[in-house]
């Protein structure tokens, strides 16, 4: 019996102290690693303002796309920024060229339970991503080819939802603003 007794606390000393070891090693790993003072095409979001809404790891990493001028045409038709942290996707932005209006099409979020929100011509914002569109030459007619940027932004496993949803506003209004005076659109900072 008092082998018994010996056995089952040197057990529960090891697990005791393997959790207070693991518990020492999680929170020394929880923190957002370090990005650049402005991120995505040189300029379009602050990093300071990314940070906040990411999960916690050890490396971040930029796709090459993310520093390539920030230039839709209809050759090049989209632009696109990720940030991966551990090998994983955690926060994207994307602008595409679309010719015609009704080519912005946001049916696939009607699961997500998207809410209205009043950037650009027109946006949405659900739980974690926004989108949004602006015009930046109308078409003349029905018929013929305008110029529309459609603008999203999403992020994977936000540490705090909450702090997202109010974050998420403010994102896609600096977005919008950036593509518009970079494309120099109707409305942006470039014509005024």
């Amino acid at each position: 019996m008092r082998r018994f007794t010996r056995t089952a606390a040197a057990v529960s000393t090891a697990v005791v102290a393997a959790g207070l070891l693991a518990g020492c090693a999680e929170s020394e790993q929880k923190a957002v690693p370090r990005l650049p003072e402005r991120i995505c095409w040189d300029g379009a979001f602050a990093g300071d303002d990314v940070a906040p809404l990411l999960p916690y790891g050890d490396r971040a990493e930029f796709s090459r796309l993310a520093a390539l001028p920030f230039v839709l045409t209809e050759d090049d038709d989209s632009a696109v920024c990720t940030l991966d942290i551990d090998g994983r996707t955690r926060f994207q932005a994307i602008a595409e060229l679309r010719k015609f209006e009704d080519a912005v099409d946001w049916t696939s979020w009607d699961s997500a339970d998207p809410r209205p929100l009043d950037v650009g011509d027109k946006g949405i914002v659900w739980d974690t991503g926004a989108a949004a569109y602006v015009t930046c030459e109308p078409a003349k007619n029905p018929d013929s080819p305008g110029k529309y940027i459609e603008l999203r932004i999403s992020l994977s496993d936000p540490p705090d939802t909450s702090r997202l949803q109010a974050a998420l506003p403010e994102l896609m209004k600096e977005f919008v603003a950036f593509a518009q005076s970079e494309l120099q659109c109707p409305g942006g900072t470039a014509e005024q």
